[in-house]
């Protein structure tokens, strides 16, 4: 598993390609002996799709070319930072020592088999990305079959995802009456309905892009005996899969009597003999199914964050394990999409309070209702 994060920003303002070669030396530069980058998000602010498709390609070479045959997966996502930068980047490291680590390539497409005692983890990005891209359901299917390609290739299946980034093209826009994110949700529905046989489902975030399509990032887990994975569930919210109708938006499809809810849970946690890894999902200010905090960012930011706190308390967390002797663990990772530039500050403010020691990303991006102003997702360690 990850073990620790770093964020990158440029050093100095300049063009999109500047300031993403600012940020890959310092990549470079923090290799450390005993790491392995094994996934990179790039998060970046571009005003189409003709110079997305030539600024990934661009990154994409650059990061082979500095990476060679231990290439992390990486994805490229037009979710603007906080301005006046162009790119931010988020690197995501494990222990080198600890495992067997393989970068693979699938239809050009890397990604990062890590194999331990504990199992085997699969690590991919960027998904779908350039496919489809004006047909939200079209493009689902294809990120989708890609995820089912590469789980094949690895002799694993859609039951052994543990994490999920779906990256939703103008997520809140209805076009004839059918809502981008809703037509994700019933793709994900048919795919799950069809490919999963286990009970449950995985950690997820689902989040707008500044630009039509989908695009997937996956962890995927086939666990030895000794490893436990069991989802967390916040007292104070409803689980996502069990939303009432009336929180769904957009029309349903010829056929079909009810729109499927998104299909996650609110957090999975993945338990080791040393250690634990908490994966909380896409939260936002949500009691119930309900929206709290309507128009008031620092509301919705005070509320998004209790209830990630709701996800990480030691005493319930000790029950789930059954070890209420665990040594307390600690956030590694903070990522915070916000729906407005202007609340950035406020945001920021709040979450270093709260989190002070704990790397965290900001990036603007429209979140799953309308009326939702920002969204938080963490990675928690603990040791056990």
């Amino acid at each position: 598993m990850i073990g620790k994060y770093l964020i990158f920003v440029p050093e100095e303002m300049g063009n999109f390609s500047e300031e993403w070669r600012q940020c890959l030396k310092q990549i470079i530069y923090m290799r450390e002996t005993g790491f392995r980058l094994i996934k990179l998000n790039v998060f970046t602010d571009l005003p189409d799709y003709e110079t997305y498709i030539k600024a990934r390609k661009e990154i994409g070479k650059s990061i082979q070319n500095a990476f060679g045959k231990q290439c992390p997966a990486f994805n490229i996502t037009v979710q603007p930072p906080e301005k006046p930068w162009k790119v931010v980047v988020e690197a995501g490291y494990t222990d080198a020592d600890s495992s067997d680590i393989t970068t693979n390539i699938w239809n050009s497409i890397p990604y990062v088999v890590c194999s331990s005692d504990s199992g085997k983890e699969v690590w991919a990005c960027g998904l779908g990305f350039g496919l489809f891209y004006s047909d939200t359901r079209s493009a689902a299917e294809a990120a989708f079959d890609q995820m089912k390609a590469i789980l094949d290739a690895e002799g694993m299946s859609f039951n052994h995802l543990v994490r999920q980034w779906n990256y939703i093209g103008d997520i809140l826009e209805i076009k004839k009456g059918f809502q981008n994110y809703q037509i994700f949700n019933e793709v994900r529905s048919e795919v799950y309905q069809k490919y999963r046989t286990i009970h449950g489902y995985p950690s997820a975030t689902g989040i707008g892009m500044k630009l039509d399509g989908v695009s997937l990032d996956f962890c995927a887990i086939m666990a030895k005996e000794t490893v436990t994975i069991k989802p967390i569930e916040n007292p104070n919210q409803i689980n996502a899969y069990e939303y009432g109708q009336d929180v769904l938006k957009g029309i349903t499809g010829k056929g079909i009597s009810v729109k499927h809810p998104p299909q996650f849970e609110r957090g999975l946690l993945i338990t080791g003999k040393m250690r634990s890894t908490l994966f909380v999902s896409g939260t936002a200010s949500i009691i119930g199914q309900d929206v709290i905090g309507i128009e008031d960012i620092e509301k919705q930011t005070v509320v998004t964050i209790d209830n990630i706190n709701k996800l990480t308390d030691q005493k319930r967390i000790g029950q789930i394990i059954a070890n209420t002797d665990i040594e307390w663990g600690k956030f590694i990772l903070l990522r915070v999409y916000v729906k407005n530039q202007k609340d950035f500050a406020k945001v920021k403010t709040i979450c270093k309070e709260r989190f002070p020691e704990v790397p965290a990303i900001f990036i603007e991006s429209d979140i799953c209702r309308d009326n939702l102003l920002v969204e938080i997702e963490a990675e928690f360690l603990i040791n056990n």
